[in-house]
């Protein structure tokens, strides 16, 4: 460890990705990245943008983004915020509206960024334990000292809280903020925008990296309260005016708008996450219903490490997560028809020979 750290570079303790390798002959089920191409329109908006107008600087209010995307959530464009990348967004929040003396809660299981922020903003936290069917209990969050964050649907689950339930969490931490991470939400029942208008604490924050194929690009937003939003932009001007170039502001803005381009792809990898289901089904695993573009399974007989290192043998990437109660879990993204066909091939062949 330096000797000129600071107490916050010391008390950091990063994010841990899942496995990036540049090989052909991989097949990465293990980022939850789409496997399908971005839109054609948000394709061809890059290159128009590589022309001599990137000598000057972008918007620092983004206002053409945020306004498609307040179109596309039926809300005004005070209440919408652009950040690099939802991480960044996420970022922006912790420091924004929870504060250090005062305890947060997330699930237990849930995206591991939260403790990573926590400890870096050096702020209290409470990881309350999902239920024996991994779902989230409401009522466990309820009074919160200092404010709750969780995504929906969950993650590595997969599993998607009703949008009721999230009602009753909002009303009982009238004072505090309540973050919803909707990351996946694209590829579940309904988000919880339309809800939006009747709470001024409640703050949604979404991705393009998921649903719109556009994680190499990082563009993440939030939804909320015109007073949520003002508390972001404060963080970001303290920060960086310039978070988004102009390429991603174009290739973002195009994106929102080919709504029929991601439905399709959307259509495509549910379809398909259904039949991933019932083969791994077929094969002894328990599945946990997913509403989201990965599964979450656990086989009867072979622990999930031996899954994991057998199918890295094949060339094939998942994620396993070394954490008690879901360490005899895999977690593997959808991939296109004839990638989870090769994946299932693998699979059965390493189960046979077990």
């Amino acid at each position: 460890m330096s000797n000129f750290w600071s107490s916050m570079a010391k008390r950091a303790q990063p994010y841990v990705p899942g496995e990036q390798v540049n090989d052909s002959h991989i097949l990465k089920l293990n980022t939850n990245e789409n496997p399908y191409p971005p839109s054609p329109n948000a394709l061809q908006a890059m290159k128009r943008s590589a022309d001599a107008t990137i000598r000057l600087y972008p918007s620092p209010t983004t206002d053409d983004l945020r306004e498609v995307i307040a179109e596309q959530h039926d809300v005004n464009k005070d209440s919408v915020f652009v950040g690099n990348g939802s991480d960044e967004v996420l970022a922006f929040a912790f420091m924004a509206f929870f504060e250090p003396l005062e305890r947060i809660r997330f699930p237990k299981i849930t995206y591991s960024f939260y403790p990573v922020y926590a400890t870096l903003f050096d702020i209290p936290y409470e990881e309350v334990p999902l239920q024996e069917d991994f779902t989230i209990n409401p009522e466990d969050y309820f009074d919160a000292e200092g404010g709750v964050i969780f995504p929906n649907p969950n993650a590595p689950t997969g599993i998607f809280l009703e949008l009721d339930a999230i009602e009753t969490i909002a009303q009982k931490n009238p004072n505090k903020v309540v973050i919803i991470d909707e990351a996946y939400i694209d590829f579940a029942p309904e988000s919880f925008s339309a809800r939006l208008k009747n709470y001024n604490n409640v703050l949604l924050i979404q991705t393009l990296s998921k649903s719109r194929a556009l994680a190499g690009l990082r563009v993440g937003y939030a939804i909320g309260h015109p007073s949520l939003i003002n508390g972001l932009t404060r963080m970001k001007d303290s920060f960086n005016s310039y978070t988004i170039d102009r390429v991603a502001i174009n290739a973002a803005t195009a994106a929102i708008k080919d709504t029929s381009y991601t439905q399709e792809i959307t259509k495509k990898i549910v379809h398909t996450r259904s039949w991933v289901t019932k083969q791994l089904q077929e094969l002894s695993f328990d599945v946990l219903p997913s509403q989201t573009n990965f599964v979450c399974a656990t086989h009867a007989t072979i622990d999930a490490k031996t899954l994991y290192e057998q199918l890295k043998k094949h060339s094939i990437l998942i994620r396993h997560f070394n954490q008690d109660p879901i360490d005899s879990y895999i977690r593997i993204t959808i991939g296109t028809r004839e990638e989870m066909s090769r994946f299932i091939s693998a699979l059965t062949e390493i189960i046979r020979s077990a």
